[in-house]
């Protein structure tokens, strides 16, 4: 049996959505409500698909998870960045296909209100809901309320993008 440590890190891409007042969006996890895990917010991220670029992959996730579209690119992380889903977390095809994430980040300024944002109904209700509920943090705080395992690349993400995560 091959080792998790042998597999590959599955291809992802993330968002950093921020408004115009320089917070940006997190989502709480819907598969984690209720859970006793302490921190289950994240920003809108996922797998990127075969033949897709990273920046088409971010801006397609955000649509699916938040129905955001009216967003402009602000920036792009330098580095791609990796972490491993530890072992009681991996599960079913994750366990056997990969060993973590490997991501690219994009910063975007959000030019739209409040109420494009459908967490509900994302993508115009073409896809399942990811977050049970949605708030506007600043960038700094963020690390703080994501899992501890992700806490590594979301202070990483926080620090490339700290002067973009400001008022417009």
């Amino acid at each position: 049996m091959t080792s998790r440590a042998d597999l590959p890190y599955r291809p992802c891409a993330g968002a950093v959505l921020i408004n115009r007042a320089g917070l940006v969006f997190v989502g709480h996890r819907a598969d984690l409500e209720g859970s006793p895990e302490a921190a289950p917010w994240q920003m809108p991220q996922g797998g990127i698909d075969d033949g897709e670029a990273p920046l088409d992959a971010a801006r397609r996730e955000l649509w699916e998870e938040t129905s955001v579209r009216s967003v402009e690119l602000l920036g792009e992380a330098p580095e791609w960045y990796s972490y491993d889903v530890p072992d009681e977390l991996a599960t079913g095809r994750f366990q056997r296909k990969w060993r973590g994430q490997t991501q690219k980040w994009f910063a975007f300024r959000f030019l739209g209100g409040d109420g494009e944002i459908d967490i509900e109904r994302p993508g115009g209700g073409a896809h399942p809901a990811e977050f049970s509920r949605w708030a506007w943090k600043p960038l700094a705080e963020v690390p703080n309320l994501v899992v501890a395992f992700k806490r590594p690349i979301y202070e990483k993400v926080a620090a490339v993008f700290a002067d973009l995560a400001v008022p417009a």
